[in-house]
């Protein structure tokens, strides 16, 4: 900004602009190169965000997408998708997505009920994800039918886990096929879900002991400089970091989870590739995962609940 320059009489801040190509996969934006933006620049009017707030419509969607329509209404810094972010921008560079794409919404609804709780309005107990993150089309339709890219970060599913360890644990009787948990082909009945890392930054840089500024100039260093909104968005209070997530894998009926009558028995698991999926005896991840699986299983038989919480990053970052 220059000296005696307002933000509010700023425009964007840009990069040179690129020369125009021939080629039309390189035709997908035009020259202007929108590097950050500022709070009270003329066009950001960001959707209110309340973090915290007690129900879906007080708080706000989160909305993160740099899309024409969207841009001057986001209310958070990042990328939708965690990791995958990288895999979109690819799609859309090699021409096999467009880059103003919407998914379809349609018969994606979560497939249990789940919550609201309590903890989901107060702003000192979840920082790391949206607890709304599931619900986009029933609580933000509105704002999708008006054009705005909100994206849903947590999805809510059946599934079938089929593992050879479970048909050891069948065959000695640990388990039993009861058609409820267990199938009569010996398969694991589970709810899955997938979440996006959604972070509140206040509470993140509370959790460490450090200030809000601190932890932004630092992700902002050590990601290359990614992000220059985190510097120049105060304002902005979320964060989609391009990270993975995780999932979680409920057995028996989620409903039990707050129910302070039934037993629970749970696992967080760090992703361990080497282990987990090749076997490998350099340490001991998947004899611990596929413990804690039996464990939820038959705490599940026997009335109660289970739940692996499946963290999506190598503990060591080795590839294990």
């Amino acid at each position: 900004m220059a000296q005696g320059e307002s933000a509010d009489t700023q425009d964007v801040a840009t990069s040179p602009t690129i020369e125009p190509v021939d080629s039309p996969q390189q035709r997908l934006y035009n020259s202007r190169v929108v590097l950050t933006t500022y709070p009270s620049q003329l066009g950001i009017d960001p959707i209110a965000m309340h973090w915290g707030a007690a129900t879906a419509a007080e708080r706000g969607p989160v909305v993160v997408s740099r899309s024409q329509d969207t841009f001057g209404k986001r209310n958070a810094i990042g990328a939708g998708g965690g990791s995958y972010c990288i895999y979109r921008a690819l799609a859309v560079a090699i021409g096999a997505l467009a880059p103003n794409h919407r998914p379809d919404f349609n018969m994606t609804e979560p497939t249990h009920q789940i919550g609201p709780f309590p903890a989901w309005s107060d702003p000192e107990k979840i920082v790391s994800m949206d607890p709304w993150g599931h619900a986009t089309v029933e609580h933000y339709s509105d704002y999708l039918e008006s054009g705005v890219d909100v994206r849903p970060t947590i999805a809510i599913t059946k599934a079938h886990m089929k593992l050879a360890e479970i048909d050891e644990a069948i065959e000695r009787g640990f388990l039993r096929r009861d058609g409820e948990i267990v199938t009569q082909g010996g398969e694991l009945k589970v709810v899955k879900v997938a979440s996006e890392p959604v972070w509140y930054l206040p509470g993140v840089a509370q959790r460490f002991g450090i200030s809000e500024s601190t932890l932004r100039r630092a992700m902002f260093e050590d990601t290359g400089g990614m992000y220059p909104e985190l510097i120049t968005r105060p304002d902005l209070k979320v964060f989609l970091p391009p990270i993975g997530g995780l999932t979680v894998y409920i057995f028996g009926d989620p409903a039990h989870i707050p129910d302070p009558s039934k037993r629970l028995t749970m696992r967080v698991h760090d992703e361990c590739n080497g282990s987990d999926v090749f076997g490998s005896d350099i340490c001991t991840c998947k004899p611990y995962l596929v413990y804690s699986i039996e464990e939820c299983a038959r705490e599940a038989q026997n009335g109660g609940v289970g739940v692996v919480v499946y963290f999506r990053k190598e503990g060591r970052a080795l590839g294990e």
